[in-house]
């Protein structure tokens, strides 16, 4: 009978990251003497890259993540994590619970920024959660009925997929994208042209080379001094992390992120490992920015690094590339940017029904990709960067 302790491994937070390295670390080291616990404050898993659906007013399916993990022998604790002791190496929960680790899994992800600009916690609507999200699908439902206005701040893809979702669901809605840079700045020539044809025939109003300087309650004030209505104003710029891993002494960048080793280690604490939006990842074209195609290979690459640690082999350093930028534009049309390894843009690109057909397969991926990956070790990393990746100029 083996009476030797467990490997006590805790994962923070079952998003898109945790929950992959949960059930894959779980397949790897089925025959290992290994307790595995994942914490998260719910049990529905939420898929962030459709909460711009859900917001248009969208209803999507309620995926449960004890279902996913009935039988793989991980426990789930349904609380906030609330605090990290890295000497005594525990965890304490919101629920006043405190879970002890031989090996930590930080994936606690990101959300939007909602501190650094005057009214924006007070006045705007977020996508941080499904919850939220619906509440302002319903008002934007109410609004359409007198034909309001309805701004979406950021012109990353989130606001680029937010802003075309509600104008093509509510055609009698004003929809204006205000944004400090060209929306589809990072893609090619051909696929921006695509993007401006698609706000054009939706009618969004571009502000573009400004920024917003203070939300009000039925408007936002632009840089320019402008002030311009708005009944619902939509906040997706800026991303923030937890402060969990900075308040524990753990060596974290400006942004909070924890800064990692080759392999994923925290530099300063190599018992945690940091994956996704949460984890400051450098690679041979700069860090990291955090997206669901980044994410998982780093959540998949933990997942087997650690199984290969706990059986005394060697591991080789985290290395990965960009492949593409997929952006819907409301149900009917989306834009595929392929990508170098750097993420800057190569000369192709798809655009109409093959291309919401690509998007839907990536956004689709995931769930069918944790359930393979509680029987076996499936690839969720198309390219490792390499000799083709490009310095950013």
């Amino acid at each position: 009978m083996n009476t030797t302790p467990a490997h006590e491994i805790v994962v923070l937070g079952g998003g898109y990251t945790g929950l992959l390295a949960t059930v894959r670390l779980a397949h790897r080291t089925r025959r290992a003497n290994v307790r595995i616990t994942l914490v998260n404050p719910a049990d529905r898993f939420v898929e962030r890259l459709r909460m711009h659906q859900i917001a248009a007013g969208q209803q999507l399916a309620d995926r449960r993540i004890t279902d996913l993990l009935d039988g793989t022998g991980v426990r789930f604790h349904r609380a906030a994590a609330t605090g990290i002791d890295p000497v005594a190496r525990r965890v304490t929960l919101s629920d006043g619970a405190s879970l002890p680790y031989d090996t930590l899994i930080y994936a606690l992800g990101s959300s939007t920024d909602t501190e650094r600009v005057p009214g924006v916690a007070e006045h705007a609507w977020t996508l941080n959660d499904p919850v939220r999200a619906h509440r302002f699908s319903q008002r934007l439902t109410e609004l359409a009925r007198d034909g309001g206005a309805v701004t979406v701040v950021g012109g990353g893809l989130t606001g680029v997929e937010a802003a075309t979702e509600i104008a093509e669901s509510h055609p009698d809605l004003t929809v204006t994208l205000v944004a400090a840079a060209e929306p589809g700045s990072m893609m090619g020539p051909g696929a921006r042209a695509h993007l401006d044809r698609a706000f054009e025939r939706l009618g969004i109003v571009r502000r573009t080379g400004v920024q917003v300087e203070k939300v009000l309650p039925q408007a936002v004030r632009l840089s320019t001094g402008e002030t311009i209505a708005s009944e619902l104003t939509l906040w997706t710029a800026g991303v923030r992390v937890p402060r969990l891993a900075a308040d524990a002494g753990i060596d974290t960048d400006t942004t909070g992120s924890v800064i990692t080793d080759a392999t994923l280690r925290s530099v300063s604490h190599p018992e945690i490992y940091a994956v996704g939006d949460a984890a400051s990842v450098q690679q041979a074209f700069g860090r990291l920015h955090g997206t669901c195609q980044s994410g998982m290979p780093t959540a998949a690459y933990v997942a087997d690094t650690i199984a290969r640690r706990l059986r005394g082999r060697e591991v080789r350093p985290f290395r990965f590339g960009y492949i593409h930028q997929p952006v819907s534009l409301g149900r009917r049309d989306a834009v595929i940017q392929f990508t170098h390894a750097d993420d800057t843009p190569r000369r192709w690109y798809l655009t109409g029904r093959i291309a919401v057909r690509y998007k839907e397969t990536v956004s689709a991926s995931p769930w069918p990709t944790y359930g393979i990956s509680r029987r076996m070790s499936v690839p969720v990393q198309f390219s490792h960067g390499g000799s083709r990746t490009r310095e950013r100029v």
